[in-house]
């Protein structure tokens, strides 16, 4: 094994990591829900969601994870808690919930109404307690990319005078509280990233040009926001980006290759890493890998699901893994679940030892690879 090897394999993204949302516990459910009716206190729901926490950055060293997150265990949603905790942002309450593949979220949505900024933000809270429980495992945090805003969103009329205003303003928001958690130690972020699904499929693309706008324009937009927001990010500082096509109660919302979009995703974005979800048909081949130029960028093949309990082929997987070398050098490459456990409060339809059963997987595949 060169230095080099050694180098990646000891450095984040690691050889077998994950996408950093787990399964709720049981009692973290019921003490929302007594939140919710008003049985329990803002402090008493702290303290459970403090006490699970703590179990589960234990669960995930046991088994071996050198990077740790929260769970998302304070979070609804993955994107729109994180959201609302923006300046000029609200959530509320929709007509009807996400569509996805046969079922429907709650109905919950986000507005803005008023000018995008940060003055502080209650999640660098939540980084800082992971911070303080992670012990020897790196603290992995996860926020929603700020393209979620400007496709989730709606905005105020009168507000912003064109896209390029508000996506300025987002920025400057986005540098705010990735530096606020640089501060309190934070050196490996993960950016989740659900708007390119929109671009790989015409049904995507006919959407984005069903509100007047044109698909090539929108996607250099969201790729200026995101190299932007990250632009000032400290040099030992990792920032990666979790790209998916939709999960939720082991449900998709969107299909198709990344080859549409493959020169802006491999080759325009100034991220260190890119979790790619590849664990079925509904992602394409691997042949958009092709226009990854960087060395240094390193590519997490998401080959293990996390929407069902049933343990993939190990030799199957490596045979994957080795298909993708062709395009990537295999010391560039890494392996996770194609993405997290539950991207909301539901989760999705397997038990909680399945989803350790799921890591361990990943952990025991990457070792073998590389050796």
């Amino acid at each position: 094994m060169t230095k080099s090897v050694e180098q990646r394999v000891s450095k984040a993204p690691f050889k077998g990591d994950h996408v950093g949302s787990f399964l709720r516990p049981e009692r973290l459910k019921q003490a929302r829900l007594q939140k919710a009716k008003g049985e329990i206190t803002d402090q008493e729901l702290r303290e459970i969601e403090d006490e699970e926490i703590v179990k589960l950055v234990e669960k995930q060293k046991a088994v071996g994870l050198k990077a740790v997150t929260d769970g998302d265990f304070r979070r609804s949603w993955w994107h729109f808690d994180f959201l609302e905790g923006l300046d000029g942002v609200e959530g509320f309450e929709t007509e009807k919930g996400l569509q996805f593949d046969g079922v429907v979220t709650k109905a919950h949505g986000i507005k803005v109404t008023d000018k995008v900024g940060f003055s502080d933000h209650y999640m660098i809270e939540h980084f800082k307690f992971l911070k303080s429980i992670a012990g020897d495992a790196v603290a992995k945090f996860t926020i929603p990319s700020p393209n979620m805003l400007f496709f989730r969103g709606e905005i105020d009329k009168g507000l912003y005078d064109s896209d390029e205003a508000f996506i300025d303003d987002l920025i400057v928001a986005y540098q705010g509280v990735i530096q606020a958690l640089y501060n309190e130690g934070c050196r490996y972020l993960q950016i989740d990233d659900t708007s390119w699904a929109t671009f790989f499929s015409e049904e995507g693309r006919a959407s984005i040009e069903a509100k007047g706008k044109n698909p090539e324009k929108v996607a250099k937009l969201c790729a200026r926001a995101i190299n932007k927001s990250i632009a000032n990010r400290p040099d030992d500082m990792l920032v990666t980006m979790h790209i998916c096509r939709g999960n939720f109660k082991s449900t998709f919302m969107t299909s198709g290759s990344y080859e549409e979009i493959s020169e802006t995703i491999f080759g325009g974005l100034n991220v260190d890493g890119l979790f790619l979800e590849f664990d079925d048909e509904r992602s394409g081949g691997f042949e958009p890998l092709r226009h990854v130029y960087r060395s240094d960028l390193s590519i997490v093949l998401g080959l293990i699901t996390s929407k069902f309990g049933e343990l993939e082929d190990p030799e199957k997987v490596k045979a994957r893994i080795a298909e993708a070398s062709r395009y990537v050098p295999l010391d560039q490459l890494c392996l996770s679940p194609q993405c997290g456990f539950a991207s909301t409060e539901e989760g999705n339809l397997l038990t909680e030892d399945q989803q350790w059963e799921k890591v361990c997987h990943v952990l025991d595949i990457a070792k073998e690879v590389w050796k």
